[in-house]
């Protein structure tokens, strides 16, 4: 028995060897900079695509296309959309995540209206299913901001329920980060939860000389507990995919 084990696990291996990324499924990644692959020179600020692409084993390839400082509206001016549906195959999910930047009305070219805010992720999401493949709406991950009573207060409100109203009317797999995310926030409290943001003192890391006090973007423990939030709907909305991820998800909540 043990010898027919070993050769199964041989001839799996084997079979992996194989593999080319026309046989993985990818899962691409589009949103802003709370989701996006950093730069050295931000470190340690780390987007949360960041640890979730290591969840995965050989079987899947996870395609970060996120960038700072992008909205829904100039994600497709400038091409990036087109881009991914030019190399988008059947049977890959999108994984999308805005609001960040489409919510602010100060961000002038980026900002959307609601209306032109709903009509983007509709539009995504019918282009994603033109291809057979699986679009998956993600509500803004939550900012860091609590008021005098140490309570987190929800940046995201209007647009994470925007989020909401196209996933229920499309039939779209919805992760709700917003929600989650406060939960965890909420929990670990206004100081404690710094530890998940980028926060340094003036001559604690060079590429910050004066120091930095950021409640939008993650370090790398606060990017992996954020991956490990999406991770966890994945595991119960996806199950298809559950089977490809080789590491254990573990969100102390």
């Amino acid at each position: 028995m043990k010898r027919i084990k070993n050769l199964v696990y041989l001839l799996v291996f084997v079979a992996m060897s194989f593999m080319t990324d026309d046989d993985k499924t990818t899962i691409w990644l589009v949103g802003d900079s709370t989701m996006s692959v950093k730069e050295k020179t931000a470190y340690p600020e780390t987007g949360w695509g960041m640890p979730f692409a290591v969840f995965f084993d050989s079987t899947v390839t996870v395609n970060n296309i996120a960038q700072n400082g992008r909205s829904t509206k100039s994600f497709i001016e400038e091409h990036r959309w087109q881009y991914m549906m030019d190399n988008l195959h059947a049977g890959d999910y999108v994984l999308i995540q805005f609001g960040h930047n489409d919510e602010v009305k100060e961000k002038v070219g980026r900002y959307t209206t609601p209306d032109e805010f709903s009509n983007n992720l509709n539009r995504f999401v019918k282009d994603v299913r033109s291809k057979n493949a699986t679009p998956v709406l993600i509500t803004p991950v939550a900012r860091r901001k609590f008021d005098s009573s140490g309570n987190i207060i929800d940046t995201h409100q209007q647009y994470a329920q925007l989020i909401k109203d196209v996933a229920k009317k499309d039939n779209v797999v919805l992760i709700d980060l917003n929600k989650e995310s406060m939960a965890l926030l909420q929990q670990t409290g206004p100081e404690n939860s710094k530890y998940f943001f980028n926060y340094l003192k003036p001559g604690e890391h060079p590429n910050y000389p004066n120091g930095r006090e950021d409640d939008t973007h993650f370090n790398e423990l606060g990017a992996r507990k954020m991956a490990e939030l999406v991770m966890e709907e994945i595991c119960e909305q996806i199950p298809e995919l559950k089977n490809s991820i080789c590491k254990p998800v573990m969100v102390n909540r």
